[in-house]
């Protein structure tokens, strides 16, 4: 057993955003950029800790990065992210 702490509602909304589907990768870093917040009743949970966010797919990673730099600007010490799966890329 890890022993590992869990915060589902760490992170929020800031802004509503259109559905990324169809997007290209650099316009969904661009519509996600400034999006996703800590939740302030939460933030004192990140400081100066090391963060793990579990995502089930990733398709451009532009949704990790959001919550990434949200919470290394709250104040994490570090963030590493885990995926369940990955969208495969036409070939």
């Amino acid at each position: 057993q890890l022993r590992l702490a869990d915060c589902p509602d760490l992170l929020t909304r800031k802004k509503r955003t259109r559905s990324l589907d169809g997007l290209g990768r650099d316009a969904r870093f661009q519509m996600l950029a400034d999006s996703i917040g800590v939740n302030p009743k939460r933030r004192h949970r990140l400081i100066g800790r090391s963060i793990l966010l579990v995502d089930d797919v990733m398709t451009s990673g532009a949704t990790l990065a959001a919550c990434t730099e949200a919470c290394l600007a709250a104040g994490a010490k570090d963030v590493y992210t885990v995926t369940l799966a990955r969208v495969a890329k036409d070939t």
